[in-house]
């Protein structure tokens, strides 16, 4: 920030989601050197470089805390317990990628990748769909082809609200069925190999 004359001066205060609550006091010159957007937004004459304060509709109070909680320390903050930093992750990656933070969404799809367990998987599942990240949802059908009974113990099972993805996970099932007996079939030629060659020689 130091020594840059087309940073802007001053603070800005963030009204965030339908219950309105307010971040305060957060520099724009910060921003602006953080995120791309911002600094189009503040540094290049729009409307709002002026502006006391910006609306921020459609995101809860908590995940847009963490946002500018990062912009300010570079540090990443996913609460506690499983579900809720996957569900946090989840909305900071959008955030990142809206107000173009590349360091921030590749965080976020790291942690993402590390917190697929048996009560995430599902909901993890439905949300690398719907945004289209393989490299996701391919790595949750393979946790929930391999942990299906932790899966289901854990209620994710009932979680699934998509039928076509109903559908991927019950082929996934039996493509593995199939692959296992596949290699039972493969051992029973093998034990029937040697038990011929032991023959042989006795």
């Amino acid at each position: 920030m130091r020594g840059d004359a087309s940073l802007p001066t001053g603070l800005v205060t963030f009204i965030v989601g339908d219950g309105e609550q307010r971040i305060e006091h957060v520099s724009k010159s910060l921003l602006c050197v953080r995120s791309e957007y911002y600094g189009k937004m503040f540094g290049i004459g729009m409307k709002e470089r002026d502006a006391a304060e910006i609306t921020v509709p459609k995101t809860d109070l908590a995940s847009f805390t963490a946002f500018i909680d990062y912009l300010c320390t570079d540090q990443l903050d996913l609460g506690e317990g499983e579900g809720e930093q996957a569900r946090r992750a989840l909305v900071l990656r959008e955030l990142a990628q809206m107000y173009q933070v590349p360091r921030l969404e590749m965080l976020c799809a790291q942690a993402l990748e590390e917190s697929v367990g048996p009560a995430s998987a599902v909901p993890l599942l439905e949300a690398a769909h719907t945004t289209g990240d393989g490299r996701l949802l391919a790595q949750c059908r393979r946790y929930v082809a391999d942990h299906a009974a932790e899966v289901r113990a854990s209620g994710g099972v009932e979680q699934l609200r998509d039928l076509g993805l109903a559908k991927g996970l019950l082929g996934d099932a039996l493509d593995q069925v199939a692959e296992l007996k596949g290699t039972v079939a493969a051992r029973d030629t093998e034990l029937e190999k040697v038990r011929a060659e032991v023959a042989e020689r006795a």
